[in-house]
């Protein structure tokens, strides 16, 4: 029987200084050449079969075992976010206005770790492991789509075919040593809106002769608080937040438009057909009625993440095995977060899983995407023993 957590805890080194160097040098989406470059270098090291470009900065590792078996693909996102670091961290990020706030840095050192386990046990596994470090998870990037619906477009699903995925995410809501597997959905899906509202400038001393946009706009936002109040069961889940407003230039001029930006959040699609309805009918009703002219639109960013209750199940099983020591949440914990590993677990059954990261007594509990975000590096282990032995559980 492998000891994956004693095996985690003997790569801890590795796995640090990986996950420092990649916090210390931060790429933005479909910009990882640096990071891509040194996940191709250590895999081929190895002596796995790597190919890289997949999903423009994408990269792909394949394991085969010594047996004939499944094909897993575990998933790794790569890329780091615009905001300015404010850790004060000794591995603080060097380039300007770039910084791995949300853990990826965290998550490509554990599957770099994660592949250097298995390739130690390559004869006894019984299948096919494709690592897959994703480019661009946190959005577009100026593309078409984003990293994962673009490693799906280049293939990697197929040659050799996928039959399982796993992915995931240390996660700062909840303390080191804390797991959430859930079954079902676990993240939900993500739209973007956009709302530009037309009306008429002028003086704003005489606001009778014009039509106001702002005041509109002020009717629109609060309209569509509705939404999840009133059109979406109690039990239900569903978020509808207005994250910008633009509009005007100057005190004494009432403006000709207004655009408002957002984005919506479920989990059930039924949920999700009634709350997109209702949008349309209230951002068009309430801004023609004030006179306005309404163009709105609204892109589909990720479905929701919904874990495959059989190879949920097995994950549990794997981790109360080998971390009996953590917090184990197998049913209650979902989060109004989005995640594009849904794209994958649409076409495939999966498990998306969570790693508890924080410590207060240290300060590491700032939130992801804040400037001073940072995790305990406990989760490191924690989530590469994880993964490794799930994998060669679902080998099995």
């Amino acid at each position: 029987m492998i000891d994956f957590m004693k095996e985690a805890r003997t790569l801890f080194p590795y796995a640090q200084s990986m996950r420092r160097d990649f916090h210390v040098h931060p790429e933005l989406g479909f910009h990882e050449v640096r990071t891509g470059g040194i996940v191709a270098k250590e895999l081929e090291a190895l002596g796995l079969e790597v190919t890289k470009g997949v999903g423009k900065t994408g990269v792909v590792g394949l394991l085969e075992g010594g047996k004939p078996g499944p094909v897993i693909l575990l998933r790794f996102d790569m890329d780091a976010l615009p905001i300015n670091e404010e850790t004060g961290a000794e591995y603080a990020s060097q380039n300007p206005s770039i910084m791995h706030a949300c853990g990826h840095d965290g998550h490509t050192a554990i599957g770099l770790t994660v592949a250097k386990i298995l390739q130690n046990h390559r004869s006894e596994l019984a299948g096919t492991l494709k690592f897959c470090f994703q480019p661009s998870e946190e959005g577009l990037n100026g593309e078409e789509m984003g990293g994962n619906e673009m490693m799906i477009r280049d293939g990697v699903l197929d040659g050799p075919k996928v039959d399982y995925a796993l992915a995931m995410h240390v996660w700062n809501e909840k303390p080191v040593g804390w797991m959430g597997i859930g079954k079902g959905p676990v993240m939900a899906g993500a739209e973007q809106f956009e709302i530009k509202i037309i009306g008429k400038g002028g003086h704003a001393a005489t606001p009778h002769l014009t039509i106001d946009p702002i005041i509109a706009a002020a009717q629109v936002v609060s309209a569509l608080q509705s939404i999840a109040s009133r059109n979406v069961a109690p039990l239900q889940s569903a978020v509808v937040s207005v994250t910008t407003i633009h509009s005007g230039t100057a005190f004494n001029i009432i403006p000709q438009e207004a655009e408002l930006t957002g984005t919506i959040r479920t989990f059930d699609p039924a949920v999700r057909q009634i709350v997109l309805e209702r949008f349309e009918q209230i951002t068009r009703g309430v801004g023609e009625s004030m006179g306005c002219k309404i163009e709105s639109k609204v892109k589909r960013i990720t479905p929701a993440v919904i874990n495959n209750d059989d190879i949920a199940g097995k994950v549990q099983n794997t981790a109360q095995r080998i971390l009996s020591d953590s917090e184990l949440d197998t049913s209650s914990y979902v989060t109004m977060g989005a995640e594009d590993m849904a794209f994958m677990l649409e076409k495939v059954p999966g498990c998306f899983f969570f790693v508890g990261s924080n410590n207060h007594e240290r300060h590491l509990d700032y939130g992801h995407h804040h400037p001073k975000f940072d995790f305990d590096e406990e989760a490191l282990v924690r989530g590469t023993a994880l993964m490794a032995a799930a994998a060669a559980d679902l080998l099995k």
